[in-house]
């Protein structure tokens, strides 16, 4: 295993201090170097570098002004991931301190309006996932995000979980929203510490969209036990919006570990999938990306070794085993 690590940590500082911490168990201040580097070296720089001088990335809100709703881009697979949502996302992810991105908050409340009805950025949409995104990148930048917070608390849907397709009228969830919508309550909670007037509704909400997903062992319907869908168990980096679970048993471990729980065993089956899929030589494989364009690759193409799968699959057994470096 050690080959794996060293082969994990001659990569970018986005991907090495995560494993600095997660699999070294390496001291703060270490890690806290690396993770300082994420603004002036690879990844992080690269991204910072295509801001615009309005604070937005692409000239607009979840999609780049130069998006046709009714060109060829809109109809083929995918969509483009270079508007400013999905650029704040990344370099949240990747570890940049929002001090880095200096008024950006600020500019991007005078200047940024989201696509649908052109409503001002920090106060949200209608879309779950959308607002989950910004909920976590305007707690992380201190803009004023109360409203979106107040929102997914009224949208959550009786059955525990949450529907982007809500104003198309589902009324059952969506795994894929769900697990949206509980990575970005858990992002507010770590970045306001826990102390929002609303932290106790948030925190019930969010444990009541894990439960959701629990009930269902991260990757069967609750009705038959089949498979959701399998894209269930497909992993490929970047994530972008898409359920795996990959990411939904690395949420289990974050949120684990932030609140002094043990591993619940309904998860079970969804780690032995993430197990099954590592190779041989330790290291998990690039799937099928979401297709769209974005500003640079940050991983390999499918069917090749990838670290950033390999850093989330290698910490999520470790904490699984028992063996878990945080």
């Amino acid at each position: 295993m050690d080959d794996v690590v060293d082969w994990l940590l001659d990569s970018d500082p986005a991907i090495r201090w995560q494993v600095e911490r997660d699999l070294l168990g390496a001291p703060v201040d270490i890690w806290q170097a690396t993770r300082a580097r994420v603004a002036s070296e690879g990844f992080g720089a690269a991204l910072l570098a295509h801001q615009d001088v309005d604070g937005q990335w692409g000239g607009g809100a979840y999609f780049p002004a130069d998006f046709d709703p009714e060109g060829p881009e809109a109809s083929a697979p995918g969509q483009p991931y270079t508007a400013t949502t999905w650029a704040l996302k990344d370099l949240r992810e990747w570890g940049l301190d929002a001090a880095v991105l200096g008024d950006t908050a600020a500019r991007l409340d005078a200047n940024s309006r989201w696509e649908y009805d052109d409503l001002p950025y920090w106060g949200g949409e209608v879309d779950c996932c959308i607002n989950a995104f910004t909920l976590a990148n305007g707690a992380w930048l201190g803009a004023d995000v109360d409203g979106i917070a107040q929102w997914l608390l009224d949208h959550q849907m009786d059955d525990g979980g949450w529907n982007c397709d809500w104003v198309d009228g589902s009324t059952v969830s969506s795994f894929h929203s769900t697990l949206n919508v509980i990575e970005g309550l858990l992002q507010h909670e770590v970045l306001t510490d826990g102390r929002h007037p609303l932290a106790t509704a948030l925190r019930a909400a969010r444990q009541r969209g894990a439960e959701y997903l629990l009930e269902r062992g991260l990757l069967r319907r609750k009705s038959d036990g089949a498979l959701v869908g399998s894209w269930a168990t497909q992993f490929a980096y970047p994530f972008r919006w898409k359920y795996s679970v990959l990411r939904a048993t690395d949420h289990l471990r974050a949120v684990s570990l932030r609140d002094g729980t043990a591993p619940d065993p309904r998860a079970a089956g969804a780690v032995e999938v993430v197990r099954a899929a590592r190779g041989a030589d330790g290291r998990w494989v690039q799937g099928d990306r979401p297709p769209g364009r974005q500003w640079f690759e940050v991983d390999v193409p499918a069917g090749e070794p990838s670290r950033w799968l390999t850093l989330v699959g290698t910490r999520v057994l470790r904490w699984w085993d028992g063996t878990d470096a945080a």
